[in-house]
């Protein structure tokens, strides 16, 4: 089973983010990072979505850290032919549990060339199959940074466009210059700003969405603990951190209907937004991740998980009841809804 994210792009029906393997949600190995991958791709799962500022930094980097696209590289040359790799450039700091501050981007020109290279290399790989700029340049017009990207399909080394956390009006003005396979935003029961004006804008372009973070970070599966998440970055976050016992409320409604349905609650919270996905009226690809395989194939069980009007209407009122913020940084303009 595929879907046609976009025109001669089909890729699994969920897909794999990938930062889930790296230090942010604690530690792994590449080794057993790379076994998850494995069982992943036996189950079907055949999208991965990756960045070059994913993984852990070396004590030297100045740059984005590039560890997790090399993690990959093992696994994608094994596989490479079955394989749609994502990744994203723009974020020239390193991503460090520590530090929650708006991290500089670059959308110019030659800064988007060389981080291309880069990832190429680290990867392995001739072509990237779907680049994301991960955050717009607020001083690089979003025309000039579509534009070099476009030079790379023309060399071959990119075949599609994707935009992540953009606004609807940035979308139009970069779709304008080339054709966007693909916007990556946070959308799930708890983060569904993006249906305002993102999303309607996607369907009327025919732009696919890929959201990630679709089980809340984690929070909306119901099996984490405070404690689990006191060492990593997820428990600085507003959600996560001040409003957890708040935010009980919500999770205890996606329980409920997850215990009806005889689901978990993570096969609920992707079923709901792939049929939001068909309420609007594009190609929904979520990319959840876990370290465990296992988490994996369960995901993949809300492909045959239809929920009737009761369960939408009720989760549908989930996002109502959550407190916090749906951003990791201080800065607003850092996720869309913040420059809407």
């Amino acid at each position: 089973m595929t879907v046609t994210l976009a025109p001669g792009l089909n890729t699994s029906p969920i897909g794999f983010g990938c930062m889930a393997l790296s230090h942010v949600y604690g530690g792994t190995t590449n080794d057993q990072a790379r076994h998850t991958l494995e069982d992943a791709l036996d189950a079907g799962i055949t999208f991965l979505d990756t960045a070059d500022v994913y993984g852990e930094p070396r004590p030297d980097a100045t740059g984005p850290a590039g560890t997790n696209e090399e993690m990959l590289a093992p696994f994608v040359a094994r596989h490479r032919d079955q394989l749609q790799i994502a990744t994203k450039f723009g974020i020239t700091g390193a991503l460090t549990v520590e530090k929650r501050s708006e991290p500089p981007t670059s959308g110019r020109p030659e800064y988007v060339r060389a981080a291309c290279d880069a990832s190429l290399r680290r990867l392995g790989i001739e072509t990237i199959d779907l680049y994301y700029m991960h955050r717009p340049d607020p001083d690089t017009p979003i025309e000039e940074t579509i534009g070099a990207l476009s030079e790379l399909i023309d060399a071959g080394k990119v075949r599609h466009l994707g935009l992540s956390e953009v606004t609807a009006p940035e979308l139009h003005r970069a779709h304008a210059v080339h054709p966007i396979a693909a916007v990556q935003s946070e959308w799930s029961l708890w983060s569904r700003d993006v249906e305002r004006n993102v999303v309607p804008a996607c369907a009327e372009l025919g732009v696919g969405f890929v959201p990630y973070s679709p089980l809340g970070r984690g929070f909306l599966t119901g099996t984490l603990t405070r404690d689990q998440i006191s060492s990593d970055f997820r428990g600085m976050t507003p959600r996560m951190g001040e409003s957890w016992d708040a935010n009980q409320q919500a999770l205890a409604v996606v329980t409920e209907v997850a215990d009806s349905l005889g689901a978990t609650n993570a096969q609920v919270a992707l079923a709901w937004l792939l049929a939001k996905g068909r309420q609007f009226g594009l190609p929904v690809v979520p990319i959840p991740g876990s370290r465990r395989a296992e988490r994996m194939r369960e995901n993949l069980g809300a492909l045959k998980l239809q929920l009737d009007e009761a369960a939408m209407t009720r989760l549908d009122g989930v996002a109502s009841l959550v407190e916090g913020s749906r951003n990791v940084v201080p800065d607003p303009r850092w996720i869309s809804e913040g420059r809407e």
